[in-house]
């Protein structure tokens, strides 16, 4: 499949670019025009375009057989950016899937979204405008499923000792997550028909690890497991 990935630039974007080609997909990344290329884009297709580009944006997604969305607003004095990226922006990818007929969305959003009591809304409103950026998926038409991640972790030094934690949408208020796993939780997410239709909350905790001889203290939980 040629799977679209937008924000692929980003730290969660270029991961999910990487495990995708490691699954054997083809992929298209779609990065900002004045973005830096990570090393984990190699082997992609690169795309260089503004979301608000709804011609360039529509022309990157022709043929694509799903979409991540793993764009995100960035810190800055600009306070109007969370609206601009994780509400209108999505609205506009939304947009372009149903122009061309990409119909599978994968979004990734956040933790908390929705809630307004939230000190990350100090900049922007910003889980304000994922909640609204979700809830235009969710009224789309489309086959999506939401991933909200707790706080994102970089460290991939401990990822077998990393057991996940699933939960529904407005279960989980706090935690965090390594990148790597968000990224294959979006791919696990495109293989998982229960997974349509679906928000769901993922954060991770790290378990020691069991003696020899001992078994596994804590047995692996993965998405598929959780929806069946």
């Amino acid at each position: 499949m040629l799977l679209a990935v937008t924000g692929a630039s980003g730290k969660t974007g270029w991961r999910v670019v990487q495990e995708a080609l490691q699954r054997g997909h083809q992929v298209r990344a779609i990065v900002r025009p004045g973005s830096s290329l990570p090393e984990g884009l190699s082997g992609a297709e690169v795309v260089r375009l503004q979301l608000g580009d709804r011609a360039a944006l529509t022309e990157a997604l022709r043929g694509c057989g799903a979409l991540v969305i793993a764009t995100g607003a960035r810190p800055s004095v600009d306070l109007s950016g969370p609206l601009q990226v994780d509400a209108f922006g999505v609205q506009r990818q939304i947009e372009a899937c149903r122009a061309v007929g990409v119909q599978r969305v994968v979004l990734v959003s956040s933790l908390c979204a929705g809630l307004w009591r939230h000190p990350l809304n100090l900049f922007g409103l910003i889980l304000v405008w994922k909640r609204l950026g979700e809830r235009w998926l969710e009224q789309s038409g489309l086959a999506f499923t939401v991933v909200r991640p707790g706080g994102l972790k970089e460290q991939e030094h401990d990822l077998d000792l990393q057991r996940l934690q699933v939960s529904g949408p407005d279960q989980q208020r706090d935690g965090s997550i390594p990148r790597r796993l968000v990224a294959q939780v979006c791919l696990d997410a495109l293989e998982i028909p229960a997974s349509v239709g679906r928000i769901v909350e993922i954060t991770s905790r790290s378990v020691p690890e069991a003696p020899a001889g001992d078994g596994e203290s804590a047995p692996p939980v993965s998405l598929e497991a959780w929806l069946a």
